[in-house]
């Protein structure tokens, strides 16, 4: 977006009970140690960035004199030092959602910083990493006591906040627009094609592109009639009903109470409850044969420890000759090393115990662990990008909807920035969304 929101409340009402963090760093704002080194590293870094941050009277950044920069403005410096300083990334998320720093361009101010993360501390200080970057909380581990909570906190929500901003198929996930795919070279040695960004989609072209997302990978799963599929992740239900209208018979499983019961329901209204089974069911309690196996953007809920055990239940339940088509949010293999035990502002107030894969990772684990090989692959992260700018402009528009859910001024700011921040990412090419297809290796 390129013009402030006026519908975001500059100073909002800090609910001590549903937010305690962030009223506690407001009840006290230290001046020390961290803050004077957080203000330093800070000041250090937006000098090598093509940005104009507007604070304590003076203008900073790389982009201080370009008036096309992204800005960032500093509401409440001290505050804003403090956060960075205590709590790292963490603290720069926080301090958003409490109004001491702002951005008319989000997005655009996020991407340069994505661009440049590996770059943004200097390289000493990177080798103390592990010294002052938080850790998973072991309560958000992935295992079969946890992970039912950790899901709920998202996806049961509300039915209600999640429709405010998502087309009418409810796909929570990448649409996929209209863009021709070009073949690239791949490091892992399968098929690889990769989508150029869309022409500028707009609204009304969302439900079609959510449409061919879901079309393509079925089709790569070799889904049509009489198929047994098993989804992994039910979402509200679209996949399961075009599978459904393929003629195919369908288990999807899901952890949020909210979704399974929304989800039998659109499956009932099409007509299909005869086909589909929304089960609430732990993927590594499915049992069956399934001849094609299809997630979508579920991979990122299981966490690096557990996907060998991921990899292993689809080939566990997966007849022979059968195909496995998933969606999975990737990111640069470096980087995931480097920040796979790192507890992230995403994960503590938008996806706990969430944690995204490298395709470098998914084709290791597959390979050491089970009969599957990755065979093709078509990248189209840009087409996240329009997906989340869509979602945002509609969910700032839904803001009165979203207060008579009983949601405040702060999580205005946290969805937002949610929403930006991942936009910002795949603009920036530091994310990537692929459309991933494995099948069994054949042996002699």
């Amino acid at each position: 977006m390129t013009t402030a929101d006026p519908v975001l409340a500059s100073r909002p009402t800090i609910d001590p009970v549903r937010w305690p963090d962030l009223a506690a760093s407001r009840a006290k704002v230290r001046r020390g140690v961290e803050s004077a080194v957080a203000r330093q590293l800070f000041r250090s870094a937006v000098r090598r960035l093509a940005v104009r941050v507007e604070a304590e009277g003076e203008v900073l950044g790389g982009g201080a004199n370009d008036p096309s920069a992204p800005v960032m403005r500093l509401v409440r410096p001290e505050a804003f030092y403090a956060a960075v300083g205590s709590k790292a990334l963490i603290g720069f998320g926080e301090s958003y959602m409490a109004g001491d720093w702002d951005s008319p361009d989000l997005a655009g101010l996020l991407e340069v910083f994505a661009a440049q993360m590996a770059t943004l501390i200097p390289a000493p200080l990177q080798r103390l990493r592990a010294f002052y970057v938080a850790r998973h909380p072991s309560t958000e581990r992935n295992t079969t006591r946890n992970t039912r909570s950790n899901i709920a906190r998202h996806y049961d929500l509300s039915n209600d906040l999640f429709a405010s901003f998502l087309d009418d198929t409810l796909s929570y996930s990448s649409a996929l627009f209209e863009a021709p795919a070009q073949r690239v070279a791949s490091v892992t040695g399968e098929t690889a094609l990769v989508s150029p960004a869309p022409a500028a989609p707009t609204w009304a072209d969302l439900r079609a592109a959510q449409e061919r997302k879901i079309d393509r990978i079925l089709d790569a799963a070799r889904v049509g009639d009489g198929t047994r599929v098993l989804e992994i992740g039910s979402g509200w239900g679209e996949l399961a009903i075009r599978a459904a209208s393929r003629g195919a018979s369908v288990l999807t499983v899901t952890l949020s109470s909210e979704q399974q019961e929304l989800a039998r329901e659109r499956v009932a209204a099409a007509g299909y409850s005869d086909r589909v089974d929304v089960e609430l069911l732990d993927y590594r309690a499915v049992q069956g044969e399934f001849d094609a196996v299809v997630s979508v953007e579920m991979i990122e809920a299981v966490g690096h420890q557990y996907w060998k055990d991921y990899f292993r239940t689809i080939d566990r339940v997966l007849a022979p000759g059968g195909s496995v088509a998933i969606q999975a949010i990737t990111m640069p293999h470096d980087r995931m090393l480097v920040t796979r035990n790192t507890y992230t502002w995403i994960n503590k107030y938008i996806f706990p115990g969430g944690f995204l894969p490298s395709t470098e990772a998914l084709a290791d684990v597959t390979r050491e662990h089970t009969r599957l090989r990755l065979t093709e692959r078509l990248s189209f992260g840009r087409h996240y990008a329009e997906t989340l700018r869509l979602w945002d402009e509609r969910y700032l528009g839904a803001l009165d909807h979203v207060h008579r859910l009983g949601f405040d001024e702060v999580f205005d700011r946290m969805w937002h920035f949610y929403l930006q921040y991942s936009e910002a990412g795949f603009r920036s090419g530091y994310l990537d969304v692929q459309q991933l297809v494995f099948r069994r290796e054949v042996t002699a």
